[in-house]
């Protein structure tokens, strides 16, 4: 019998090409505040503060950009068990999420353009929870998709990660490509 899940730090990190990701992100929220700031200022601020201090205002955007990101690269962790999924998210303030593979309803793969570029993709897990859905962000194409097929897997399984029927197992579909199993050390148990 499965031992009862805990909240507890996931064991694997996200991809490393994340803080890159995010780097990016945030240097595009502190360029475009900028240069609203640099545009409305002059506008509609006080006369006695001038266009200039934008500047380092923009300098507080970037530092935050890059150290945000690295700190978030940091906390943002995942696993997956043979009973449940956790995730942890957060560098201001952290959250800790732990799904019950059985609770699982659908696992959604969400994209940006800059994130493709990257060969980086989100997963989504909806669960039937109010605490609404787990997210886990920068996870390379390859390993989302090995996630998403295992969670699914085990999901449809009742959430214990046992075959408690025979089933029999179904030819692969012309068009679907092989993939090769979890390397050890890989984020599937």
């Amino acid at each position: 019998m499965p031992s009862a899940a805990a909240l507890r730090e996931p064991a694997c990190a996200v991809d490393v090409r994340a803080r890159w990701l995010w780097t990016a992100q945030g240097l595009g929220l502190a360029v475009l505040g900028a240069l609203a700031l640099g545009v409305g200022l002059p506008l509609l601020g006080p006369a006695w503060l001038p266009t200039w201090s934008v500047v380092p205002l923009l300098g507080l955007g970037v530092t935050l950009a890059v150290v945000g990101a690295g700190l978030r690269y940091r906390w943002h962790r995942y696993e997956v068990t043979p009973e449940a999924v956790y995730v942890q998210t957060g560098w201001w303030t952290r959250e800790q999420r732990l799904a019950p593979l059985a609770r699982v309803q659908t696992v959604d793969r969400h994209e940006t353009a800059l994130g493709r570029a990257l060969g980086l993709t989100s997963l989504t897990l909806t669960t039937a929870s109010a605490a609404g859905p787990l997210r886990i962000d920068g996870l390379r194409r390859e390993v989302a998709a090995a996630l998403a097929r295992d969670v699914l897997e085990r999901a449809g399984r009742g959430g214990d990660g046992t075959d408690q029927h025979e089933h029999q197992q179904r030819p692969p579909h012309p068009q679907q490509q092989d993939h090769p199993d979890p390397e050890p050390g890989s984020p599937l148990r």
